[in-house]
């Protein structure tokens, strides 16, 4: 059993409990109202009610059930498949899809899809509730994934993550106009201290992190870029971005205040995908298209800037 220990600070005045609980421990406000209702969490001491109004100096103590053994189970969800052959299958993950089952989050994801697609023909290395996964995205990140079909594959997948080869390239909006057409963020990135949920550029705890940039269009208050991975830390791309003022539009967590975008999610998609196959070396480059809602965004932001301004 874990015991959270969450302090409502003067800015959660009047929030709901479980929206401050949810928000605080990261947890998903469904799995915090079931917690809530098996009396799990407490506020001051006492059992927490769901809509009860938190004030500052509140003190809430939240007990996580230990974690259980877990397999993933197959789901006939639609996938939109890229490439696939006896070792990998890349898959173009959409906007919303979760990649591996997880605490609130145990159904619909990509690896009860790929489990349903695949079957047993999923590597075994990333254990039973990662099987095939090689590397992730976010949730409301769309694009290209790649997943090995057997162990072999997996870590020799593995390899190339870590030693930079294999090739990750993203397609972004992002607020402002940067002022050099290319640039690169060598910055190590850690947990925020400052709110856990997030992370951000950590100079002592951070893990060496680098985004190479380049810019495609110039627009009215964006600027339209691809960035390409040279490692891979949660979150890299919205942090860095973020990091030089330049956040991704429509980015919940580290965009800007007062962001006129519309967007409900980042503008930020899995593009191309460049790689050694595993079993015979050959370079394969696979590539996806923006989503629709992205390819309409930068459509408004042409016809407001009343020219196409590609670079």
């Amino acid at each position: 059993m874990e015991i959270k220990n969450l302090k409502a600070g003067p800015e959660h005045q009047g929030m709901r409990c479980d929206v401050f609980i949810a928000q605080q421990s990261g947890l998903s406000r469904s799995v915090v109202q079931r917690l809530i209702e098996q009396g799990q969490a407490r506020l001051n001491g006492a059992a927490a009610g769901k809509k009860t109004q938190i004030q500052p100096g509140d003190q809430v103590e939240l007990l996580l059930p230990g974690p259980k053994p877990a397999q993933a189970q197959p789901e006939e969800i639609p996938l939109d498949i890229v490439y696939e052959d006896q070792d990998v299958v890349a898959v173009n993950k959409p906007k919303g899809m979760v990649v591996h089952p997880a605490a609130g989050n145990e159904e619909g994801t990509l690896v009860n899809a790929l489990l349903a697609h695949c079957g047993d023909s999923l590597s075994g290395v990333g254990g039973e509730t990662r099987p095939g996964i090689v590397h992730r995205i976010d949730k409301d990140t769309s694009g290209l994934l790649i997943v090995a079909k057997n162990d072999q594959a997996h870590q020799a997948l593995a390899a190339q993550l870590a030693d930079h080869s294999l090739y990750r390239e993203y397609e972004a909006v992002v607020l402002g106009a940067l002022k050099d057409d290319q640039g690169t963020v060598d910055a190590p990135i850690g947990r925020s201290a400052k709110d856990r949920k997030k992370m951000a550029v950590a100079a002592r705890e951070g893990r060496r992190a680098v985004t190479h940039y380049q810019v495609l269009g110039r627009y009215p208050g964006y600027t339209h870029v691809r960035c390409r991975l040279e490692t891979g830390r949660t979150h890299q791309i919205r942090v860095h971005m973020a990091s030089i003022g330049h956040p991704i539009a429509g980015d919940p967590l580290y965009g800007r205040k007062g962001d006129r975008s519309g967007l409900d999610s980042q503008c930020l998609h899995a593009r191309r995908l460049v790689f050694r196959h595993p079993r015979d070396g050959r370079e394969m480059a696979l590539e996806c298209p923006l989503p629709p809602e992205f390819a309409a965004f930068l459509g408004k932001l042409r016809r407001l800037a009343g020219a196409e301004e590609e670079i």
